[in-house]
């Protein structure tokens, strides 16, 4: 009703079980923290929040201008309510090392069940943007190094993203990835690679759980469930996915409401108040209130 009935311990334990499965498991992106409620709803494994649509929402570009507690208040917000895991785009931990240690407790903190942290240059760059920069590979696993060293509860996944596929190749990124669990990390996130054999070249080099992006208008194929199953892949993420159709429908209805005069056409493509109330729980709040806060009644 009010949040999620699951503690943040228990969703971390339940990411690892479901991960221990060796299943493909699915995350969509969430643009708000109902969308989140969404999600669960229709049977998806995991609640993701992207960076990009942290910014955006902002009315930023993806380019490292979003704080820690701008992320950590937002992912916050969406990880509380649903009982499914919820993990959090967390760029290049803010900062240097001691920052990243920093930013791994702030996210425990809020809830979240798992962070990645990524191999760019500080600001970054949207990972499938021309002109980004990766550091160097100590530098990277110090920063990997730094936040294993900071978690406090094992179950907090910690993933490792490399940006260096679209640098260097995927022979530089499969080294990298093999370099970032050997620094401690629970999961790889090979950013930008281009297809099912790319994702398959990454998943058969580690032996922990590799993360797929899914992401529309980039340089990775948009592969079926299926297909990253197959490649071995464990986690997909649709990051902006449910971002892009919200907006997308909101601008096809100012265009109508300018061209129009009305909103009268678009009525039947909204979401109704009544499906809007059962999201949102309204009747548990109303049975709540009376229950809790009106006390006892003479009638």
């Amino acid at each position: 009703m009010l949040h999620a009935q699951s503690t943040p311990a228990a969703k971390r334990a339940r990411l690892r079980a479901d991960l221990a499965t060796g299943r493909l498991l699915r995350f969509p992106g969430a643009l708000n923290p109902l969308s989140a409620r969404l999600i669960a709803e229709k049977g998806f494994e995991g609640v993701y929040v992207s960076g990009a649509v942290l910014a955006a929402d902002l009315g930023l570009p993806d380019i490292g201008l979003t704080t820690l507690p701008e992320v950590a208040m937002r992912s916050g917000q969406i990880a509380r309510m649903t009982d499914l895991p919820t993990i959090v785009d967390a760029d290049t931990g803010f900062g240097e090392p001691l920052n990243l240690a920093r930013t791994v407790q702030t996210l425990e903190d809020a809830g979240l069940a798992g962070c990645h942290i990524e191999d760019q240059v500080n600001p970054k760059r949207c990972g499938h943007l021309e002109g980004k920069s990766v550091v160097d590979l100590p530098t990277a696993v110090q920063r990997i190094e730094a936040a294993v060293k900071a978690r406090r509860d094992p179950d907090f996944l910690l993933m490792a993203r490399t940006d260096v596929r679209a640098l260097e190749g995927v022979g530089a990124a499969v080294e990298r990835a093999k370099a970032y669990v050997d620094a401690g990390a629970d999961a790889i996130f090979a950013e930008a690679m281009r297809d099912q054999r790319e994702f398959e070249a990454i998943a058969s080099a580690v032996d922990v759980p590799v993360l797929a992006n899914m992401t529309e208008f980039g340089k990775s194929e948009l592969l079926t469930t299926g297909q990253l199953a197959d490649a071995g892949v464990q986690i997909v993420i649709y990051p902006v996915t449910l971002f892009r159709l919200a907006m997308g429908a909101a601008e096809a209805g100012l265009d109508e409401i300018a061209a129009a005069g009305s909103q009268v056409n678009l009525v039947e493509r909204m979401q109704t108040r009544t499906r809007l109330y059962e999201l949102v729980d309204y009747a548990g709040y109303e049975a709540f209130d009376a229950s809790v806060y009106r006390g006892p009644t003479n009638s």
